[in-house]
């Protein structure tokens, strides 16, 4: 009976390393898509450190046959708060890595091979690491006290590791179930739209790689002195593979999904081979656990790749015992016309928060030899515009003028090669476009840009600035610091919705609706950015006529309450009846500007846009 005890109790520790491992990887790739190959490295580097703090100084303990730094002799906890503390403080290199340039594959690649250069330093640097033997003779928690070998003590050791898992997995759970995890979730689905919304990405990075690298320390920390051992040859990157493996079939985005995914996967698999009769060759039955750990990985991805427990969508209408509606193909012929007179109900002066102003001639945005050049193809040369204040602004001119490159500048997605952007009258051309929108130059995109994982109404409220429970420690801070705000935000977006006819999809994903119905998630979403600046990229493509005109005269509207929009539009009917001036690109250059109908009187636009 006493050898099952033993067994239950080392099961106990190693589900709970394994577990809290996989949700500092789960809040890291499930949530907020940072793909981060190197995760092992901070376990590793936990469990190192734990290491060293227990032990006394290498030069007095046991002959000195073994290297290694520091050997402060702590008592517990220290050891392992120091091991969770050296976890998040690697993770700050790291995030130079994943910052605003570095995203997506290229980002894993480089944690990846950042985590090979660092177990080679390990494994080679003796004075240090103690080289490739790595430290042995862990001192366990109180072991003056007890006998780490006796079964009570390893029931204790095992209840503990499982307190803490419990614990880290109501802090990854309070992250993201604020207002700050819908901004990671923003981030995963379309860091770029995410960025152009003010969401500063790097710091998301880093809190991320910073609370994900503490969890894995702390889970290196409980099993080296439950082992009493450490050797790099134990942390290499393929024990990473292992943590995705677990993510990927429990179910990426769901922290339950990642703790099943844990039991399942790294617990499970070597618990399954341990009664597998010997084979020929010992090395065949791990060979074969990597095998079955890859076809378990491709299977997932091909017939279940949302896991065993996927991500749940998130209610915020309060509607949760109602099925999110699947737009019909009549809704993709209609694109979800809105009744008439709806959106003037909206009081958008007030949901927006505008300021009027008294002074629609003054000059608020304007470029100076604005230039963009892309492999040595000018596409926008010596563009210099100027943009008054509240008026709503059009830019024509025929395909490849230059006329989205020139948006994107402005609102800072596209860095220019020369030239200068003046918003205030200060030069904002080396302002990044997160800071852009968080002082109300708000853009949107060419092509549908919605956060396809999110809700509608999780759109919308994402986009709201300012929020309360939209910052790291606001998240830490729970739902009744940051709750009453945000309902108030999720009521102005409920009411925002009704306008555009869309509420019945409120808690559908923003990806399963038609194309003209994710255009108006867009123009909503920033809206509630409330934009002093709103750069609409071909915001009425796929939208019925009829809604474009209202939305036209809304657009007009916001702008007598104080909004200054420039909008990049190919229908000309929209140009006509809203827009005042109109200015006119081709081949990257100002051609002309004035009203439609001045416009229309000068050879030199009908012949280059308005020939037809």
């Amino acid at each position: 009976m006493s050898s099952y005890g033993y067994y239950i109790a080392i099961i106990m520790v190693y589900a709970a390393v394994d577990a809290m491992a996989c949700l500092g990887l789960s809040l890291q790739f499930g949530v907020a898509g940072v793909s981060n190959f190197g995760f092992i490295i901070f376990q590793s580097v936990g469990a190192y450190v734990a290491a060293v703090l227990s032990m006394p100084n290498s030069a007095s303990s046991n002959g000195g046959f073994q290297k290694y730094v520091l050997g402060w002799h702590l008592p517990w906890p220290f050891p392992w708060i120091g091991a969770a503390m050296a976890g998040g403080l690697l993770a700050v290199p790291f995030v130079f890595i994943v910052g605003k340039r570095l995203r997506g594959d290229f980002a894993a690649v480089g944690l990846l091979v950042s985590a090979v250069l660092l177990n080679l330093l390990a494994t080679n640097y003796v004075p240090l690491f103690n080289g490739a033997a790595g430290i042995s003779l862990v001192p366990a928690p109180f072991q003056s006290h007890f006998n780490p070998q006796g079964l009570s003590y390893q029931f204790s050791y095992g209840l503990v590791a499982v307190i803490l898992t419990v614990g880290a997995y109501y802090l990854v759970k309070r992250i993201t179930e604020s207002p700050y995890g819908r901004s990671l979730r923003a981030m995963r689905d379309n860091d770029i739209v995410a960025d152009s919304l003010g969401k500063d990405l790097r710091m998301q990075r880093m809190s991320v790689l910073v609370v994900g690298g503490m969890i894995a320390g702390l889970s290196g920390a409980i099993l080296v002195e439950f082992i009493t051992l450490w050797a790099p040859g134990a942390w290499g990157y393929a024990e990473t593979i292992v943590l995705f493996a677990a993510i990927i079939i429990g179910g990426a985005g769901n922290h339950k999904g990642a703790v099943l995914g844990a039991i399942l996967v790294p617990v499970g698999f070597e618990e399954i081979t341990r009664y597998l009769p010997p084979v020929g060759n010992p090395a065949l039955v791990p060979a074969l656990e990597w095998v079955a750990i890859g076809l378990l990985i491709v299977l997932f991805l091909w017939f279940r790749p949302n896991g065993i427990l996927p991500e749940k969508r998130r209610i915020l209408s309060g509607n949760k015992g109602a099925p999110a509606p699947t737009p019909t193909k009549a809704d993709e012929q209609d694109d979800a016309l809105i009744k008439i007179g709806d959106l003037h109900k909206v009081d958008l002066h007030r949901l927006l928060h505008l300021e009027p102003t008294n002074n629609d001639q003054h000059v608020i945005f304007s470029t100076k030899g604005l230039t963009k050049v892309f492999n040595g193809i000018t596409v926008v040369s010596d563009v210099s515009i100027e943009i008054q204040q509240g008026r709503l602004t059009g830019m024509i001119g025929p395909n490849g003028a230059g006329k989205s490159t020139t948006l994107a500048m402005l609102a800072g997605t596209l860095a220019p090669t020369s030239g200068q952007i003046f918003y205030e009258g200060k030069d904002i051309s080396s302002m990044p476009s997160n800071k852009r929108a968080q002082n109300g130059i708000v853009r949107t995109f060419q092509l549908a840009s919605e956060f396809k994982k999110l809700t509608v109404l999780e759109n919308l409220v994402s986009a709201v600035p300012h929020q309360s429970g939209d910052t790291f420690w606001g998240s830490i801070r729970g739902k009744r610091y940051w709750g009453v705000e945000d309902r108030e935000n999720i009521e102005r977006a409920q009411e925002l919705l009704e306008g555009f006819g869309l509420t019945q999809y409120a808690d559908s994903y923003a990806g399963g609706l038609s194309g003209g119905q994710r255009r108006l998630v867009e123009i909503m979403r920033a809206l509630l950015a409330e934009p002093k600046i709103l750069l609409l990229d071909e915001p009425m493509a796929g939208v019925h006529p009829n809604l474009a005109h209202r939305i036209g005269d809304q657009l007009t509207n916001l702008c007598r309450g104080g909004m200054t929009i420039v909008m990049v539009e190919h229908e000309l009917s929209i140009m006509d009846a809203f827009c005042d001036p109109v200015i006119v690109l081709a081949e990257g250059q100002v051609l002309a500007q004035g009203t439609m109908s001045e416009l229309r009187q000068k050879p030199e636009v009908v012949e280059a846009y308005l020939v037809g």
